[in-house]
């Protein structure tokens, strides 16, 4: 029998969330990161690609979507608390790659932010769908390991981005769940407030799957749909409300 999660790591001083896209941070450790800022963790978000996808409407302007969708990260980090930076590298959606350049960006914003914690995508979740979610996991791996050795991007510690290790990672959407995140009310607000920033998702993809009963109100479905989700979450494992996580430390 494997043994219960851990929970809740001690607030860190600084947390930096690696993400796909647009709105993966908020739906997948919204909770998290709101409770965190709270009370006073310094919150960055890294989002990888661009979101010129994330839209269900043909006749949507790309170009238009890409920059209205980093408008709305910045507000959804607002509305968690954050205090950090949101940094937008802007690749393709749905083209992202593990290559050696992308992860040299990934370790240059590591080694400039400093964060004590990451949060990620699992890069080795089973049966996956969408490849940027595998690819920027990977990439938060790559780039961990990247940020912390000197011989890794040495052209970045020339232009005074010092080597970084932090104390921890925690990947979402984990195929192994070893940890949680308690998300208590208000933090379960926040992240409602972080996801409903993303107005372009509002119009189509967030009420994506919603129960016959839901569909009367699709807002009242949707904030239903991903509080119960936390519910669920923290139930299992005899808590309140919270969000799962693989938790690294000792291989970092």
């Amino acid at each position: 029998m494997s043994a219960e999660p851990s929970v809740d790591l001690p607030v860190p001083d600084s947390a930096l969330v690696v993400a796909a896209h647009p709105d993966d941070a908020e739906f997948q450790c919204g909770g998290t990161l709101a409770r965190w800022a709270r009370h006073g963790c310094v919150v960055h978000h890294l989002v990888l690609t661009d979101g010129s996808k994330g839209t269900w409407d043909p006749s949507a302007d790309p170009v238009a979507l890409v920059l209205r969708r980093g408008e709305e990260q910045r507000r959804a980090a607002e509305a968690l608390g954050a205090t950090g930076e949101v940094v937008l590298l802007g690749h393709t959606d749905g083209e992202l790659q593990a290559d050696a350049s992308t992860r040299a960006e990934v370790a240059a914003v590591l080694r400039r932010l400093r964060p004590a914690v990451v949060l990620a995508h699992d890069p080795w979740r089973r049966y996956r769908l969408h490849p940027d979610h595998a690819a920027a996991g990977r990439l938060a791996v790559d780039g961990i390991v990247a940020a912390r050795d000197p011989f890794f991007h040495p052209e970045q510690l020339e232009m005074g981005l010092d080597v970084h290790r932090p104390s921890a990672l925690l990947l979402f959407e984990a195929d192994e769940v070893n940890h949680l995140e308690s998300v208590p009310e208000q933090d379960a607000a926040a992240k409602l407030a972080g996801l409903e920033a993303h107005t372009s998702q509002m119009e189509t993809t967030h009420f994506y799957r919603l129960g016959p009963d839901e569909e009367a109100d699709a807002l009242a479905g949707f904030r239903s749909r991903e509080r119960r989700k936390l519910a669920e979450t923290g139930e299992a494992h005899g808590m309140g409300p919270a969000e799962a996580y693989h938790l690294i430390t000792d291989k970092l």
